[in-house]
């Protein structure tokens, strides 16, 4: 089966250790989508990621893999999600209001978005009036669409089975471990390759961002590790509750032994 890797960072060329990738033997071995896709200073959206990923899945010779930990990018290929289009030119218009302006556009165009919308996060209220200026509707009019009550009650556009692995009380020596392996792989090294080279969302991947601070002489390596490692667990975290509210994964009970997860998952998904 080929695989459609869901990991939001595995898309950067150069980033290869931090992002836990695929070796190229192993890739080589079974074809794999979404890994390597563009420069770490270009922009990727998880609108790119369901246009590849669905396009990786229906041309498929048999079922895909869609693998990885980005809760959102996996819905966005199984699901129903419509991504509304953006504009430079408006957002750049909108970024020169001060907030308070801005919080006062929502509410008057969209005062249900606005109970639901952080107005205290710049960014937020901008892409809502973003939306609007964009599409022509109001975030509350699209979350009222057909597709949009589909994603909320999990109806997929495919045929597809899920499981879950959660390492629950193992969580944190995995993530020391993790990245300790990383680092007596050359992570910091590799951050100081490509630290030149990062845009604003490569530049945000765990690991990466605190060890920037390694490479300018800013910060010690064993600050940044503690960082990282916190940061990792806290991703983690967020990722197990964003996954638990899905009613159709089946978790399953974790082993330490790579193959004794994978005979498991085999028999989930092909009963």
């Amino acid at each position: 089966a080929e695989i459609v890797s869901v990991d939001s960072m595995q898309v950067y060329r150069g980033m290869d250790i931090g992002t836990a990738k695929p070796t190229p033997a192993e890739r080589r071995r079974v074809v794999h989508h979404l890994i390597d896709v563009v420069d770490p200073g270009e922009d990727f959206s998880v609108a790119d990621t369901q246009r590849i990923g669905r396009a990786a899945v229906a041309a498929a010779p048999g079922p895909a893999i869609i693998a990885g930990g980005t809760g959102l990018a996996m819905r966005a290929i199984v699901d129903p999600l419509e991504f509304p289009g953006s504009d430079a030119g408006v957002r750049a218009e909108l970024e020169q209001a001060d907030l308070a302006e801005l919080q006062d556009r929502l509410v008057a165009l969209d005062p249900d978005a606005a109970d639901h919308v952080d107005l205290a996060n710049p960014r937020r209220v901008i892409r809502a009036l973003e939306i609007h200026a964009v599409g022509g509707r109001t975030p509350s009019e699209r979350a009222a669409t057909p597709a949009a009550r589909a994603v909320r009650t999990y109806e997929s556009l495919l045929e597809f089975r899920v499981v879950g692995l959660d390492p629950g009380a193992q969580l944190e020596s995995r993530a020391v471990a993790r990245f300790d392996a990383m680092l007596d792989a050359g992570l910091l090294e590799e951050v100081e390759r490509v630290a030149p080279r990062l845009g604003r969302t490569a530049a945000q991947a765990v690991g990466y961002k605190e060890l920037m601070g390694v490479v300018a002489g800013e910060r010690s390596l064993p600050e940044a590790r503690t960082d990282a490692i916190t940061a990792t667990m806290a991703v983690a975290a967020n990722q197990r509750t964003y996954f638990r509210r899905d009613p159709r994964i089946t978790w399953l009970e974790w082993h330490d032994d790579p193959a004794v997860r994978l005979e498991r998952a085999r028999r989930e998904l092909l009963p």
